[in-house]
């Protein structure tokens, strides 16, 4: 199915949203609860399926949302149409600080591969599907990366990342990554979690037990505050709370 051609523009900087324009017909679908606001004729309707096959069954609308629910989203897809006669816009609006990245699938070979909490929203048309890594142990030992989401199409699509993104294109080389700032990559790169070096590197590095290796040809992207990072620094019993609580002592001495 051929995705609806989206115009769209990018606000904001550390908590940014996407503003997309629609013409007369056109869809875009979305996570739930995502949408910021849309103007007088947008009208939605939340589905079971991405709407991609257009004679899609009750079951494969049953397996597309299931598949949605074992990677830890919800359980339906937001459709967002214009009915009316002029160009009307939709806002969505990234969960936690970060960029919202814009990704052209047909540029990209027609398929992305991101992470489960990654995808924001994209163009009608777009397959959203279930991507399981090959190597059980990635997700056993690893905890991140066994489930995957897989993004089908020809369209645009907006993948969320928190802190700042960066894009490493490899040649058939190697990149070892902390197992949560991979955000998606071509298929092209093969994915593995293999331990992070030897058992003092592991107890003492404060790098983790497991490290995420990319190889292959093909793009990744990455960010530099995961979600999981985040909530570990504002946590009241996380690694900054000494940090201040030494300040605050140091200039109650001054």
């Amino acid at each position: 199915m051929n995705a609806h051609k989206i115009d769209y523009k990018i606000i904001g900087d550390d908590i940014q949203l996407v503003e997309i324009e629609l013409d007369s017909g056109e869809t875009v679908i979305a996570e739930a609860g995502s949408m910021m606001y849309m103007e007088s004729s947008i009208v939605y309707d939340t589905k079971l399926g991405d709407g991609s096959q257009a004679n899609q069954g009750v079951f494969n609308k049953l397996l597309s949302a299931g598949s949605r629910v074992i990677t830890g989203e919800s359980l339906f897809v937001t459709h967002f149409t214009n009915n009316g006669y002029s160009k009307q816009h939709v806002a969505f609006s990234a969960p936690y600080p970060g960029k919202i990245v814009p990704m052209n699938l047909q540029a990209l070979g027609g398929t992305l591969i991101v992470q489960k909490d990654g995808f924001l929203c994209a163009a009608f048309g777009t397959k959203i599907a279930l991507h399981f890594n090959r190597r059980l142990g990635s997700g056993l030992v690893g905890g991140e990366g066994f489930i995957l989401q897989r993004l089908e199409g020809h369209g645009l699509a907006f993948i969320h990342a928190g802190g700042t993104v960066i894009e490493r294109k490899l040649q058939n080389e190697e990149l070892k990554v902390d197992t949560g700032c991979i955000v998606g990559f071509t298929p092209g790169i093969d994915f593995n979690v293999k331990a992070a070096g030897n058992l003092r590197s592991m107890v003492f590095g404060g790098e983790g037990i497991f490290l995420a290796t990319l190889s292959g040809t093909g793009t990744v992207w990455l960010q530099s505050m995961p979600i999981r990072k985040l909530v570990q620094a504002l946590s009241p019993y996380g690694k900054n709370t000494r940090k201040e609580g030494r300040s605050l002592l140091e200039g109650f001495l001054e």
